[in-house]
């Protein structure tokens, strides 16, 4: 667990299609608690086991549904998650 001086740690969860992708949303509420700032990406196959609407709510970030995303491309938005995560 973090003191409160310490800045939150930076993850990007990846999440893929399968029954088990449900289970990545406790993963994310319980990162939170520990005081993690957490990022999610999904493949349209998890889309079909659970919404990024439930990933929004519980990170507090926007969820990331495609690679090459038009609107985040001109400031090379696929690099700039890379580099935002620890």
């Amino acid at each position: 667990m973090m003191s409160n001086s310490d800045s939150p740690r930076r993850i990007v969860l990846g999440v893929t299609g399968g029954i088990a992708a449900y289970k990545s949303a406790v993963l994310v509420r319980r990162l939170k608690d520990y005081g993690f700032d957490v990022r999610v990406v999904m493949t349209q196959g998890a889309q079909a086991f659970i919404t990024p609407l439930t990933f929004q709510a519980l990170s507090g970030n926007p969820v990331h549904t495609t690679l090459l995303d038009p609107a985040a491309e001109a400031g090379m938005g696929h690099i700039e998650l890379a580099r935002w995560a620890d």
